[in-house]
């Protein structure tokens, strides 16, 4: 038994027709035939009813072809396998990023990447969490690096790489700029300038004021890190930044306070799409992230 005459044979229950089997492979009716009559004398079994009206598969043929089936698609990822091994250095992968805080977590993996794989294009897009997720389950996007890791989703494989405390930032005039900690409750007046409504941190945000009786003013939506923090300096609103990236914000006009109670985070992760074919480009990426988080 070989794989031609797996492919044959698969053919060949697919049409029930020797003949668009023939003319769909571009090979001869002969050389078809043949090959189901050696595949039939090594199972020892008929696989069709050869009536003069209707090609009909028999219950042998039936169960042969539910296993034929799994059997090419091994082959056929084994191929496709074989051919990542052959051209790692050719190819690419399609990475979802948040915009906010994608790079300032995400450009040391990319740059370990690189060093091993310099050939490899890296196509980075930058949007919500929610739009990424979307991306990955459709098969637009590789992987993704999403934010807040409570929304299940079966289609979906996820790592948690860090979870990080949001933190308030305000102008440094601001009347809460002199406390040590702050409570969620103390924000009910202030106008909040957010990420917007595609980030799941607009979710969590909203969900949080919602629990200590107030829906937040909203100020100003952005999908930019910069923005937000100039929005700030500008008297514009409050807003809430991960820990790690108010500890490297150079902006006199900013002060950055802890919540007295750590309820917010900002939890990153990578995702991507279950019982999908991973090119060995896209595996190396994620063996690389899970040895990074492990560090």
């Amino acid at each position: 038994m070989d794989i031609r005459q797996i492919e044959y044979f698969t053919e060949v229950a697919k049409h029930l027709s020797f003949t668009k089997a023939a003319s769909t492979l571009h090979v001869s009716q002969p050389s078809i035939s043949k090959a189901i009559q050696n595949l039939e004398a090594e199972l020892g079994v008929p696989l069709f009813y050869r009536s003069s009206k209707q090609l009909e598969l028999t219950d042998a043929g039936k169960a042969v072809l539910a296993n034929a089936q799994h059997v090419l698609a091994a082959f056929k990822n084994l191929r496709s396998e074989l051919t990542d091994l052959m051209e790692l250095k050719k190819g690419e992968i399609r990475i979802g990023i948040p915009p906010i805080v994608g790079v300032e977590f995400f450009s040391k993996l990319i740059s370990l990447y690189k060093e091993k794989h310099p050939y490899i294009e890296i196509k980075l897009t930058e949007v919500g969490t929610k739009k990424i997720r979307q991306g990955v389950e459709e098969g637009e996007l590789d992987i993704g690096l999403i934010c807040n890791l409570c929304v299940p989703n079966d289609q979906l494989q996820t790592i948690s790489i860090l979870k990080d405390p949001l933190m308030l930032i305000v102008h440094k005039d601001h009347p809460l700029a002199e406390l040590p900690t702050v409570d969620m409750s103390m924000l009910e007046r202030e106008a909040f300038i957010i990420y917007r409504k595609d980030f799941t941190l607009y979710d969590r945000i909203i969900e949080e004021c919602s629990k200590h009786g107030f829906y937040p003013t909203i100020a100003c939506e952005s999908s930019q890190k910069d923005l937000i923090v100039e929005m700030v300096a500008a008297k514009v609103g409050i807003a809430l930044l991960p820990k790690t990236i108010c500890e490297k914000l150079q902006n006199d006009k900013i002060v950055s306070i802890p919540f007295k109670q750590e309820n917010l985070f900002l939890e990153l992760g990578l995702t991507w799409r279950k019982n999908k074919y991973l090119s060995f480009a896209v595996r190396e990426f994620i063996d690389l992230a899970q040895a990074f988080i492990t560090k």
